[in-house]
């Protein structure tokens, strides 16, 4: 029996929850050192040794100026070729910087975008409505004005590079953001992945909590980011033990220069507004990337949504030791891992 003739959950089951050796893998995953292939035409990630160059953009949103951050190994050049895209999309408490480019220092590499860009990308980030560098409207910043505001960033990013389409990430609510966008604009993405996404949120401990909050979120656009919450997110889920609690702290550095409040819109819509994206409506390449104690969600809710996905290059990874914030967990270098092997895959071959 070949797998296009199991029974879906028993294909599923082979092809996309393989749980051995410590990290559950869907079938496709090559060796990012190995894969040559170009993926939906563009250039392959070759990992580089040279020195980091970074540069901040601006986009405009309306009156609001969004801040925008980029890395990679080395300067543009007039007429190199063009390094693949990756642009990543942060959650609800924390700003881009903190999220993808954090400094915890003598803990080793934190910086999702420093490990990419050495992987041979060109890596962006964007600090949405109301958080960090970029300004306000004055609204909760929803998932809604989220979806805006990388519908104004993907442009500058294209006019920078020459490039229409990106590589998208987002972790958290910003895996909801991104999953959003790829829904609104198909054509501005290449490859989708979501890690800590969450659907319904059925079961899920964390959604359960906000849940006694709606009317607060309902009735008040910002709510209370301190050091005590951002060291909260690390020990909620009962497994503090998966971080080192530095990160915390440097995030708290980072993220305490913008104030101690942040917008209460995704909080809102995870709340009371899920599910905020129809899965049969994202047409790109997916991998969804959970820790196996994330308490924003639950594995049946994301295999949920992993089922009704239409494009059938995707893949469902579940990490062991793990909470609900992989890009800061001890396991990090999995998450990289996954991801990179996914972003290279080669393209498939046409039946």
């Amino acid at each position: 029996m070949t797998e296009s003739s199991m029974p879906p959950d028993h294909a599923l089951a082979r092809r996309a929850i393989l749980k051995g050796a410590g990290l559950g893998v869907g079938a496709g995953l090559v060796s990012a050192l190995s894969a040559q292939a170009q993926t939906s035409g563009a250039a392959v990630a070759q990992a580089s040794d040279g020195a980091i160059w970074s540069a901040e953009y601006w986009a405009k949103k309306g009156d609001v100026a969004l801040n925008l951050w980029r890395k990679r190994v080395g300067a543009p050049k007039p007429g190199e070729p063009p390094l693949p895209l990756l642009f990543l999309v942060h959650g609800s408490s924390n700003s881009a910087r903190s999220s993808y480019d954090l400094t915890v220092p003598g803990k080793g590499e934190y910086s999702l975008m420093n490990v990419f860009a050495r992987y041979g990308y060109d890596v962006w980030t964007m600090d949405h409505d109301g958080y960090g560098y970029s300004g306000s409207s004055g609204n909760n910043s929803d998932v809604a004005s989220s979806v805006e505001d990388l519908k104004a960033a993907v442009p500058v990013v294209a006019r920078e590079t020459g490039q229409a389409k990106v590589h998208l990430y987002g972790t958290s609510s910003g895996a909801i953001r991104a999953a959003a966008f790829a829904q609104a604009a198909p054509e501005r993405v290449d490859r989708l992945v979501l890690v800590a996404f969450t659907y319904k949120g059925t079961g899920a401990p964390e959604i359960g909590r906000r849940e006694q909050q709606i009317e607060f979120y309902r009735n008040n656009n910002r709510r209370k980011r301190d050091a005590a919450m951002i060291r909260s997110i690390f020990t909620r889920d009962g497994h503090a033990a998966s971080y080192d609690m530095a990160v915390p702290e440097a995030i708290a550095a980072v993220e305490l220069k913008f104030g101690e409040q942040v917008p209460t819109g995704t909080y809102l819509d995870m709340a009371a507004n899920l599910p905020l994206v129809d899965p049969k409506k994202v047409l790109a390449p997916v991998l969804m990337i959970r820790g196996i104690h994330d308490g924003n969600s639950t594995t049946e809710d994301l295999i949920d949504f992993f089922r009704q996905l239409p494009n059938g290059d995707r893949q469902f990874v579940i990490l062991p030791h793990t909470a609900h914030s992989p890009g800061y967990s001890n396991n990090r270098h999995l998450l990289w891992y996954a991801t990179r092997n996914f972003l290279a895959a080669p393209a498939a071959v046409a039946s």
